[in-house]
């Protein structure tokens, strides 16, 4: 039997298509990357927005009241406001409802379009959350930046995908995870420059500032060239191959062509995508599909990310102190997903998994204890002295590290690889849908737990983590340097996701099995 979650060793023999990296991949990948920085930004905004007291005040006066006024509130509880959870998770919300519409746009009409859509969307959100009045106001923008960043989660991840050679395709993909994390850090940076302004403008120059990026995917998308993959798809053939001789830097490309024509046409055998999901032979996709992204918002990151200053603040940081906090994990948010760029087609995807699991679950457990140990359950710890506060952001930091080179760009890498094009739309609108719903649930309800749970709060995301850790152990098989196009084989060498496969459908893997077979005899 193979090893566990992995293939026999020294991977099954496959095609292997001629390529190389070339200047033109590497510069078209990095702008379509961009593509995550709407994302980042709006994550890392809105925490530091909804600590700024002219906002607060402004929007939330009950929060506001908690937090100066009345000194006796349990500190668990300050920022515990339905309101201010809606704003912070209508976003989400929207983005789920416009991942499904997303796939349609992205199968019949090219991933360039979907870019397009998510930049304009995105950008008119800003526009209305900068100029806002009412609460209403913020929560419209809100929406409509979920609707952007539905667009853009849907196209962007398989964009890379496509575009990359697959020896380069993890790190080409994570490109989407390094912009999220710039965007995450610029955000918090720029925080805690405006919470200085005084009047009440930096909330608005906070919010408003997501028209940057905006602008970046908008006019990204229009000077992008299409993949070939999308090309062939919507039956431009002559176009798609000379496409794909630029993109790979080489003449000799006529395998890889034949091979996404070969899965164009059985794509368009399939009438119903979303109702073949449910197949047998699609169900390790499937279930991939929804347990990555449904474990990846369940490390608790998004707590750290967007709550990283109320947090902060909660556990008796200043202000300042809060948002140069949360300034310091976005540091190490973008150096930690380097770590990952250079690693993951080295050593492969199931080992950053694994470690990057270990880590959270052991700082998530020095966390619990320090807050545990100074703040009990009745959350008035008294005076903070200056070591402790240093060691909850260190292991906070060491916990965001061990995410950022795994669950956060493997989140989105492994899932928009392993899918077939006649389900790939349909399978990352799951993908992207199931990260939106329990990212909105976990935005929704995070303060509740926070308030009711205390410390233990820590905790229920550190079970989750020991649970994806044994899964990913067990249960996901190796991708790193298999072509898109050949990654059935995967699934048929696995222990457990064989059985739902027949030999039929993957025949390539039957013949490197079978060679291999021959090379032991010999």
């Amino acid at each position: 039997m193979p090893a566990v979650g992995g293939i026999p060793a020294g991977g099954v023999p496959g095609r292997e298509y001629p390529g190389k990296l070339t200047p033109f991949v590497t510069v078209t990948c990095i702008i379509a990357a961009m593509g995550g920085l709407i994302f980042g930004y709006d994550n890392g905004i809105t925490g530091g927005v909804t600590t700024m007291d002219p906002f607060l005040k402004k929007f939330f006066p009950s929060v506001h009241g908690n937090k100066h006024e009345n000194s006796s509130t349990n500190k668990y509880c300050r920022y515990n406001s339905e309101k201010l959870t809606m704003f912070t998770s209508s976003l989400y919300l929207a983005a789920l409802l416009s991942s499904i519409v997303a796939s349609t746009v992205t199968r019949k009409f090219g991933r360039k379009l979907s870019m397009l859509f998510g930049g304009v969307l995105f950008c008119a959100g800003a526009i209305l959350n900068g100029f806002a009045q009412a609460v209403w106001m913020l929560i419209v923008g809100r929406m409509l930046l979920g609707f952007g960043i539905g667009f853009a989660n849907q196209s962007v991840p398989l964009y890379l995908s496509e575009m990359a050679p697959y020896k380069f395709r993890g790190a080409l993909n994570i490109g989407f995870q390094l912009s999220i994390t710039v965007g995450i850090l610029i955000a918090e940076v720029l925080n805690y420059f405006f919470a200085k302004i005084k009047g009440g403008l930096g909330w608005r120059l906070s919010l408003g500032g997501a028209m940057v990026p905006a602008l970046i995917i908008t006019v990204g998308s229009l000077v992008l060239p299409d993949t070939p993959n999308s090309m062939i798809e919507r039956g431009k053939h002559d176009v798609a191959k000379k496409k794909l001789i630029r993109i790979r830097g080489v003449e000799d490309v006529e395998e890889e062509f034949s091979d996404l024509v070969a899965a164009s046409e059985t794509s368009k055998l399939v009438e119903h995508p979303w109702r073949n999901l449910l197949q047998r032979k699609y169900r390790p996709h499937l279930s991939m599909a929804i347990l990555i992204p449904f474990f990846q918002q369940l490390t608790g990151i998004n707590v750290i990310m967007f709550y990283a200053p109320v947090l902060f603040n909660t556990i008796g940081f200043g202000s300042d102190a809060s948002l140069m906090s949360s300034v310091i994990t976005g540091i190490v948010n973008v150096g930690a997903t380097l770590v990952s760029i250079y690693g993951v087609d080295k050593w492969g995807r199931r080992f950053l998994f694994l470690e990057g699991g270990i880590q959270m679950l052991i700082c998530q457990g020095v966390v619990t204890a320090a807050i545990a140990a100074k703040f009990g359950v009745d959350g008035n710890p008294g005076e903070l002295p200056k070591w402790y506060a240093i060691v909850v952001v260190l292991f906070i930091c060491i916990y965001v590290a061990g995410f950022a080179w795994s669950w956060g760009p493997l989140g989105w890498l492994v899932p928009s690889e392993i899918f077939p094009l006649e389900i790939r739309s349909a399978a990352q609108s799951v993908n992207v849908s199931v990260n939106m719903i329990f990212t909105f649930i976990i935005a929704q309800a995070y303060l509740e737990m926070l308030c009711h749970m205390k410390f233990g709060s820590f905790l229920f995301f550190a079970f989750f983590v020991l649970v994806m850790t044994i899964f990913v152990y067990f249960f996901l098989p190796e991708t790193k340097n298999i072509p898109i196009e050949e990654m059935g084989r995967v699934w048929k060498t696995h222990w457990y996701w064989s059985r739902f496969v027949s030999n039929d459908e993957y025949p390539n893997v039957q013949m490197g099995m079978a060679a291999m077979e021959g090379l032991k005899n010999m």
